[in-house]
């Protein structure tokens, strides 16, 4: 729960508190400084390269702005790209991934910002595979790309490391291995896929080739989820959560950081999170706490 501290009249609030999985964090709302020439847009997703830069995606003129950790504005991109900015994922090489939703496209960036690959043809929506409204890419350590797949078409596709298809899975349905919104994707350190199944209010996991393991319940219409350097899978959905499950999928706690539910989550290498909320519009940062 968070920790809304009261305060004197004239005195600062401080900033609230909420503890998950036994870590203490610092909820700070807001975070980011623009530049008054880039201006408001709403938020879509939050995602943070090695080099510890806060790429935030936004539904804009300006898709992608770029924040150090104290919040301080470096550089933005994508201007005049990215037509519907849906899901944003940073990979081990650093690259960015972001899926274009009503382009029915995903693209790929650089760190600082360079186009250096397409998949699937712009405002060419596909039955089955590529792509019809994609909503986010996750990348194994191989290489491999796996695209969520997302209102439309209800699958996750496969493509080899340079973006060529090699297989799909998944159906409209609300039986094992079936999707009614595919709405964010991972693969976690023990090589699984994991998928948040939005309007079937689970998880649900499958090896690198399709096959169905489990799910994991006890969710309200999940939106993203991200791993810790433990294993531990944290999930956020429109309770509003955000939910820690061990790597057996075991549920370790729940907090509320969010005030609407956060449709994005990622994590620094310090172990701060970072939230990225629709409305109200903003990102939302938990410093972890020494305490």
């Amino acid at each position: 729960m968070l920790d809304h501290r009261p305060t004197a009249p004239g005195v600062a609030p401080e900033l609230g508190r909420v503890v998950l999985a036994g870590a203490r964090y610092t909820v700070e709302r807001n975070f980011g400084r623009l530049p008054h020439e880039i201006g408001a847009a709403r938020i879509s997703q939050v995602a943070v390269d090695a080099k510890a830069r806060v790429h935030v995606l936004r539904r804009g003129a300006v898709p992608v702005v770029v924040f150090v950790a104290d919040g301080s504005f470096l550089y933005s991109y994508g201007a005049a790209m990215i037509f519907d900015a849906h899901g944003i994922t940073v990979d081990h090489r650093d690259r960015v991934w972001i899926a274009d939703r009503d382009a029915h496209q995903i693209l790929c960036f650089s760190s600082a910002g360079e186009l250096v690959l397409t998949i699937g043809e712009r405002h060419a929506p596909r039955w089955e595979h590529p792509f019809n409204h994609p909503t986010k890419v996750a990348v194994a350590g191989d290489g491999e790309i796996y695209v969520a797949d997302g209102y439309g078409n209800a699958r996750v596709h496969r493509f080899g490391p340079d973006g060529d298809y090699q297989s799909s899975f998944g159906a409209v349905g609300h039986g094992p291995g079936e999707f009614m919104t595919p709405h964010a994707i991972l693969v976690d350190r023990r090589d699984r896929v994991l998928v948040c199944d939005r309007e079937n209010d689970r998880v649900q996991l499958f090896d690198r080739y399709g096959a169905w393991i489990e799910a994991w319940h006890g969710l309200c219409r999940p939106m993203d989820l991200c791993e810790d350097a433990d294993g531990m899978i944290l999930v956020t959905d429109q309770v509003p959560s955000v939910t820690a499950f061990s790597p057996s999928g075991e549920r370790i706690d729940r907090a509320r950081p969010s005030l609407n539910g956060a449709h994005g989550i990622a994590r620094d290498a310090a172990g701060d999170l970072y939230l990225a909320e629709i409305e109200p519009t903003s990102v939302t940062k938990l410093s972890r706490s020494a305490e």
